[in-house]
């Protein structure tokens, strides 16, 4: 489907038809509910009068007509109740309950919150009562309106989902082909740079300084190609992860504040995961610079990896501001941050990496505030035959 411009006059226009058309149907179906609730009224009327006229006849006249009438309820269950109080008839009530006086008066009582009772008089001496209820095809109609209710809600979620998911669909086709061209802009300024360093090393300048250029270059090029993975299945590779995790801690440990004390603690045996190394530095990278930033430029940041039979755990852990229980998930959501100038993507884009593109789990440990936080990161490890 094409979304024009006319797309959101279009949306409200089919809210207002739909609402309409509910409104009508309900309304409809009120009426219709009233209007058979009147007719059984009617049809009490009606047998509460051939009741009389059955105990009024003294001529022992042509009752046929009365008896019809009389026979002719097979739907509306009711009582007839004598002056005294005693059970006189009954009809369309379950047999083996009549004989229990407490169940009668629960019907009584119910009958009377859905109908006025029927009197059967002798001249204009009240003999009986008629108490009746509302018929099983009645009471089904009752609870019609709440089955459409349920209908429309269904209805209007499914709208609602289909709505969100074009709209998401479209600003992640967005944000991949901005990413795309990120991508492509920063690739001719980069190949400058390489031809620059390139003549660099013809000028005698300090090899140290080469090299740290040569990283950076190294950098950007794994920017790169970040970027043109988005909105693309990336490729997973057996890798080893504790040398991939060293070498994203190495090289910002070397460009971040010499007052953060940095740790790695890592297994001495190599330990092969699955991974797209581009993205994976890109994950690392995203939890050392939110712990630094929580840090405030000062304080500690441990890395600790640790292996399971199956399974490899990869903790993040600082000594910031800390984070509220209550927003342990929340963190990950995109939008959400605590900086001023912050777009809240980067834990967004790490849950993303780590449990879309590589089936594993990303959670926040433990964190208490002005203590620090931990986040956690679980993979599965690679088995023999990936490695091979």
């Amino acid at each position: 489907m094409i979304f024009t411009k006319y797309n959101a006059a279009f949306r409200w226009v089919m809210i207002a038809t739909s609402f309409i058309i509910v409104s009508l149907i309900l309304w409809n179906t009120y009426e219709f509910f009233q209007h058979f609730k009147k007719e059984e009224s009617i049809k009490m009327e009606n047998w509460s009068f051939a009741q009389t006229d059955f105990i009024n006849d003294e001529t022992n006249g042509d009752l046929e007509l009365t008896l019809k009438i009389l026979s002719s309820n097979k739907t509306t269950p009711m009582l007839v109740i004598n002056e005294d109080g005693s059970l006189g008839s009954y009809n369309n009530i379950d047999e083996t309950k009549i004989t229990d006086s407490v169940y009668v008066q629960k019907l009584i009582t119910r009958f009377k919150e859905e109908n006025t009772p029927k009197h059967v008089k002798m001249g204009n001496t009240i003999v009986s009562t008629i108490y009746y209820g509302n018929s099983p095809l009645l009471n089904k109609l009752k609870y019609y309106p709440l089955a459409l209710l349920l209908i429309i809600f269904l209805f209007s979620a499914v709208i609602y989902f289909f709505y969100s998911s074009n709209k998401n669909a479209v600003q992640n086709k967005l944000w991949s082909g901005m990413a795309k061209e990120t991508a492509h802009q920063i690739g001719t300024p980069l190949s400058s740079l390489i031809g620059w360093t390139e003549i660099l090393k013809t000028e005698n300048v300090d090899p140290d300084y080469i090299l740290e250029i040569e990283k950076d270059i190294d950098r950007l090029q794994t920017i790169t190609e970040r970027f043109s993975k988005i909105g693309s299945l990336p490729t997973l590779e057996p890798a080893d992860i504790i040398k991939e995790t060293l070498e994203s801690f190495d090289y910002l440990k070397s460009r971040s504040s010499k007052l953060i004390e940095f740790e790695i603690k890592t297994p001495v045996d190599p330990i092969p995961v699955n991974l797209n190394k581009q993205l994976y530095s890109w994950t690392i990278e995203n939890l050392v610079k939110n712990a630094i930033d929580a840090m405030k430029g000062r304080g500690k940041l441990k890395i600790e990896i640790s292996q399971l039979e199956l399974q490899v755990k990869i903790s993040i852990t600082d000594t910031g501001k800390g984070i509220a229980k209550k927003d342990f998930n929340k963190v990950f959501e995109p939008g959400y941050t605590t900086k001023k100038r912050g777009w809240g993507l980067g834990l967004s884009l790490t849950k993303r990496i780590i449990e879309d593109f590589h089936n594993g789990k990303i959670k926040v440990l433990q964190s208490e505030k002005g203590v620090g936080t931990t986040f956690l990161i679980t993979l599965k490890r690679a088995s023999h035959d990936e490695t091979r």
